[in-house]
Formats: C-alpha cells, structure tokens, sequence
C-alpha cells in the first residue's frame, strides 16, 4: 500500500520505517525542512534500538522517504498516519491536540479521493468524532475520508520492536470501508497471529489512557512499598519476587526507583486523571492522582538516601557523577527524565554534578546545559565522591567494578534503579546503596 506517516518526531519516525519494512510504499511529513534533509540522508535525529538500520535500509531501497509537502503526500497515498505531537496542555491535566487538528486542517483540502485518516497521536476521548467532522467538511471527497483511531502502545527504546510486533492492535472506528483500510495496512503483523480489537472510537480514545495510566499505578505502588521497606529494614527485591510469582499480579513494571518519565507516561496520567473528574468518576481520579503524587515525590526520596548514605559528608561542596540522562535506556529521550530531576535536585542542594550517559548527552546539555557531561564512563569517575546510578542502562551493568578500584577515592555508588546485583562492587570495596534495600 501506499502510506502517508504525518510527524515525524519520536513516534513519527519509527512508524514510517516500520510501515516500509512491512512491505508498503511510505512518505513521512514534517514542517522542519532540517530534519527531513536528515532523514532522506539516512540520519536519524533521535536514537532507537534498532532504528538508523532500519531508516538506511529503506531510504536506500526507495520504499521512505519525506517531505515537507502535505500534499505531496495526500496526492501519494492511500492511508495517512497521523503521528504529531500531543503535549500537556497549559493546564497541566489535558492534552494539547493543536498539531492533530493542525495536521487535518492541512492534509484534508487535498483528499480528492476515499482514503483512511489512522490517528496514532494520544488524544482526549471525544476527538475522533470532531477529527472526523473536520476531515470530512474540508476534504473534497467528503465523507468518503473514513478517520479511526489507532492509539500506540510503544515503550520508547523498543519502539521498533513494538511496532512491528505489538502485543495488539487496537482501531476506533465507524465504518466497514475503515476497517478494510486497518486489516490491510497491518496485514502482515495480523497474519502473525497479533489480536486486534475493533471498536468504537471512544474505546480506543480511553484503551490507551487506562493502559498507561495501569502502568504508572504499577510503579508508583512498587515505589510506596519501596519506601515501606526502607522503614522497616526489608528487602524490596524479595517483595517484588513473592509478588511476582502471582499470576494475577507479574513483576513486569515493577522496579523501584527514581519513578518514570519521558513524553508519555506523565502526561497520559495526568490526563487520564482529569479524564476521570471531568466524566464524574472522583473515586477513580482520587486513587489516580496518589499515583501521580508518589511519582512526583521519588526525587526527594532518591535525595534522602544519598544524604543519608554521605552520613557526615554534606551534598554541599560534593562532587557526585550521576550515570544516566535519558528518562529510560533504549532512548536518547529525555523528556520528564528521573535522572535529570535528580541531577537538578543534587546541583540545588550545593552538589557538583557531572553527567554520563550512552546515548542521550547531546539531548541532554540541550535542555539542561547547566551540567558536565562526558561519553567516558571510566573518566566519568575521576575526582568522584559518589556514583548516582539514574537510568538503568545496560551499559552500566556490564561494567566490572574492580576495574574502576582507586578512580573514586571513596566509592560509594547509590543505585536508584535498583538494577544492579551489589555483590561484586561490594567485594571490590564499593558502598552499594539501593532504594528499598538495606545498605551496606
């Protein structure tokens, strides 16, 4: 098929090139004539797993490319994805859906002919409908432009993977012709045995809230118990153990630590949660917003245990290496990011803060230039009074300790991901110290 992926940003990209893989004829869309030059040149301005090959491989073979003309693609394609951005709104708790109408408002004048408009970006339940009433007032061909929504449920650092083999699929929409347009661009991952659910419009709108919104519940929940056990001298890692083992439960989502971040979680909360007060459901919101709340403390909670760890040693005046910028491995995202909230919180409170991180300095020294960042893990360390680890790269859990004996003079190492088994840096002479763990 010929497809149209309109956005090209961290959900954008990895759709376009995963639509290519699939077999189809794709152009991607966006307003910045910089990145497109990029793209088309192979160079991929955001870094996931799997991506810059997958980008080389198909603009080479012919079947992506991108453009900043709209109706380049409107006159190309057959189905068009809407992947733009849908930031928090100025207030906070709902979604700013200014680039998806933006998007329809410039795509639907040149829609001569019946086509799909397949929604992927996040949005408030009740915007099909009002997408679809646009599309159809503008578009020449009128109601034969069907619009469905088609929520995606990427975990950014897997966004390739999970595109192109999602645990399900999910459509929102009206009518027979639109669902036709569904099984056929998805037809070689629905061959695959992947379920899709087909339903109404404000199902889909809600599926992807609730789903994101179960996960940051999940991990605020872990993150309380966590704080529980440090009370009480337990061991969290055990608690997550004996909790997973129940089926109706899974460990899955389930590591404590600095709490999560990035471009969708937070917001999807945040939205889910007025979502719940708007519709009358205050019980719901009520229980929603205490998972926001123990997200949005898990700063403060890293900073004690870093205070209490140095003991006698004031943050003040420390020098302390914080391992990790983005808000999750897999990503140079670092939007929201845990690891940076830290950073800011240990600079406040008089601490010197230099920041390593495999992938995601360069985006990091944009938004938070205040710091030093270095690419060299084992020069990171040199002057060091403490380790930070902030994002669980795996990088960080393949290094051998013994090799870094005598860089920190005193080297103590807060790991505020809990990710790492403390044992062999224990035995190398580090201080481990674990959120939710007792510390040696």
């Amino acid at each position: 098929m010929r497809v149209s992926v309109i956005g090209c940003g961290h959900l954008g990209i990895p759709h376009a090139a995963a639509m290519a893989e699939l077999g189809h004829e794709v152009i991607g869309v966006d307003v910045d004539q910089a990145k497109v030059g990029r793209l088309n040149a192979a160079e991929c301005p955001i870094y996931e797993t799997g991506l810059p090959e997958l980008l080389a491989r198909h603009t080479a073979s012919g079947r992506l490319r991108f453009t900043t003309d709209i109706r380049e693609a409107a006159d190309f394609a057959d189905v068009h994805f809407i992947g733009v951005g849908t930031p928090i709104d100025a207030d906070g708790r709902s979604y700013d859906t200014g680039q998806v109408y933006g998007a329809i408002r410039q795509l639907a004048p040149h829609l001569t002919r019946a086509c799909a408009i397949i929604g992927k970006s996040t949005v408030t339940v009740g915007t099909t409908v009002q997408v679809t009433a646009l599309a159809q007032r503008l578009a020449p061909a009128g109601t034969g432009v069907d619009v469905v929504w088609n929520p995606e449920f990427l975990r950014e650092g897997h966004a390739v993977q999970d595109t192109l083999r999602p645990d399900r699929l999910i459509a929102g929409l009206t009518t027979a012709e639109a669902e036709k347009a569904v099984r056929a661009v998805y037809a070689p991952i629905l061959d695959a045995g992947v379920p899709l659910f087909v339903c109404d419009p404000q199902t889909a709108e809600l599926a992807k809230g609730a789903a994101n919104t179960f996960l940051g519940l999940k991990i605020s929940y872990i993150n309380g118990v966590a704080d529980m056990c440090e009370a009480a001298g337990a061991d969290i890692s055990k608690i997550v153990e004996i909790l997973g083992i129940d089926p109706r439960i899974g460990s899955g989502g389930m590591r404590p630590g600095i709490g999560y971040g990035g471009g969708c979680l937070p917001k999807d909360v945040r939205a889910f949660t007025a979502s719940a007060r708007q519709l009358g459901a205050d019980r719901a919101a009520t229980l929603l917003r205490a998972a926001e709340e123990i997200n949005e403390n898990r700063t403060d909670v890293a900073l004690g245990l870093i205070t209490r760890a140095l003991g006698d040693r004031p943050v003040k005046g420390a020098r302390v290496t914080v391992w990790g910028a983005a808000f999750k491995p897999g990503t140079n995202d670092v939007r929201e990011s845990p690891a940076l909230a830290l950073a800011q919180a240990l600079q406040q409170v008089g601490g010197t803060v230099t920041i390593h991180d495999p992938q995601a300095v360069a985006t990091a020294v944009i938004r938070n230039p205040e710091f030093d960042y270095t690419d060299d893990l084992p020069a990171s360390l040199d002057g060091a009074d403490l380790v930070v680890l902030a994002t669980e790269w795996p990088e960080y859990q393949q290094v051998n300790p013994q090799a870094l004996v005598g860089r920190p003079a005193n080297p103590l190492l807060i790991d505020c991901r809990t990710t790492l088994d403390p044992e062999p840096w224990r035995a190398s002479g580090w201080t481990v110290h674990q959120l939710g763990r007792p510390g040696k």
